[in-house]
């Protein structure tokens, strides 16, 4: 037809479209953009070239990779797309922190929290729609789980976030994008693969070039999983604590009940490269009356003896019928006191965002209400789900 755009990267075909008609060279790690590149007979240093476009200058569309000639940029477009996600929603706290509602091909969404400091950030990312976990305290959890991310759309996040601060090509030196959180929607052990694919592609030193010690995964405890991150990726480690029994933290954190307190401390123990340099935090969100005790604070403090160790105590972010509230000032201060005398640094954080809902905890997309939609829709046809699997009505 006349005046189509046949190519993948055109910007004329639908977002649903987008992901079927050519495949995406977003997410691939460097071996796998090779061999796609070689299966439309491109040498193996067309990977490099592209690379370098896309993770280095942040090239958008082929028509832009200047090094390559017209026709190959042609016929590059009409095999593959190197798209982003779309850019639902945008906003901007009073605090700078800034908060995108990402809309992927098959019209999910997730979001993704960038909070500023003066001269450096850290973009909180996301790891899945919804969430396995239901975390009481958490918005998030109140969320089913819809899917995992693929690689393509956890990088998409970070390539968002630098096209809104314009840091392209990858700048030396210091950066506001300077570190990445693995503490956005969603599990990231749960979505191990695809997270490790993305990391990796993030801290390509040819790429967009941030380093390991700049990365932080945060896990509410999928104890076997945690042992991989350290042997596989090396990067920091946090741990969404929140209690010091089992008991409360079967309640709080309901994965406690499959991978226990103790459990969960012995794999830090073990973590590698754990040490002063590169301490674990512990995350613990303070709730009024549940968890703030001086109790809980010198139990806390014997329980993770003997690990190289720092806490990030986090007021609790209220969300619409939340079944806590935040514990006092003189509570969240007296608690830290505690843990410094014990010999712990413990940060109370400094909330982040509450007005536009970026918190940490405040995290919810409309893609539940998607995903129960689907399913009614497909109830009145007569078509029945599987529903003990945690994706069948995505």
């Amino acid at each position: 037809m006349q005046g189509m755009d046949t190519s993948c990267g055109g910007g004329t075909k639908s977002l649903e479209s987008a992901s079927t008609a050519c495949d995406s060279l977003i997410g691939l790690e460097r071996g796998d953009l090779a061999r796609a590149l070689a299966a439309v007979g491109e040498p193996p240093f067309r990977a490099r070239q592209i690379w370098h476009w896309i993770y280095y200058r942040g090239a958008r569309d082929f028509a832009s990779m200047t090094t390559l000639s017209k026709d190959l940029r042609l016929r590059l477009a009409a095999q593959f797309q190197i798209d982003r996600p779309a850019v639902g929603s945008e906003q901007l706290s009073e605090d700078g922190t800034r908060k995108w509602l990402l809309r992927f091909a098959d019209g999910n969404q997730a979001e993704t929290v960038f909070i500023p400091e003066e001269d450096r950030g850290a973009l909180c990312v996301s790891s899945q729609v919804g969430c396995t976990l239901t975390c009481k305290f958490c918005h998030t959890g109140t969320q089913r789980l819809v899917r995992n991310l693929s690689a393509a759309e956890i990088v998409g996040q970070v390539l968002v976030a630098r096209d809104s601060y314009g840091e392209w090509p990858t700048p030396r030196g210091e950066r506001l994008l300077s570190n990445i959180v693995l503490m956005g929607m969603g599990e990231p052990l749960f979505n191990y693969d695809n997270v490790a694919a993305a990391l990796r592609i993030v801290m390509d030193p040819e790429g967009i070039a941030i380093s390991r010690r700049r990365i932080t995964l945060s896990t509410s405890g999928v104890v076997p999983m945690i042992r991989r991150v350290g042997a596989e990726l090396g990067v920091k480690l946090a741990i969404s604590l929140h209690a010091v029994t089992d008991e409360l933290r079967d309640s709080l954190v309901p994965i406690n009940r499959k991978y226990p307190i103790a459990e969960l401390l012995r794999a830090c123990r073990e973590y590698p490269g754990a040490d002063n340099a590169r301490r674990i935090t512990f995350e613990y969100v303070m709730l009024k009356d549940v968890n703030d005790s001086p109790a809980d604070a010198k139990a806390l403090a014997r329980l993770v003896a003997g690990i190289p160790a720092k806490f990030n105590l986090i007021p609790f972010n209220p969300w619409p019928g939340a079944p806590f509230e935040c514990s006092t000032e003189d509570a969240m201060r007296g608690f830290a006191r505690i843990l410094n005398s014990a010999g712990y640094t413990a940060p109370l954080r400094t909330p982040r965002g509450r007005d536009i809902m970026a918190a940490c905890g405040q995290l919810r997309s409309a893609s539940e209400r998607e995903r129960l939609s689907r399913m009614k829709a497909r109830l009145a046809a007569g078509i029945v789900d599987d529903v003990h699997h945690p994706t069948a009505a995505a």
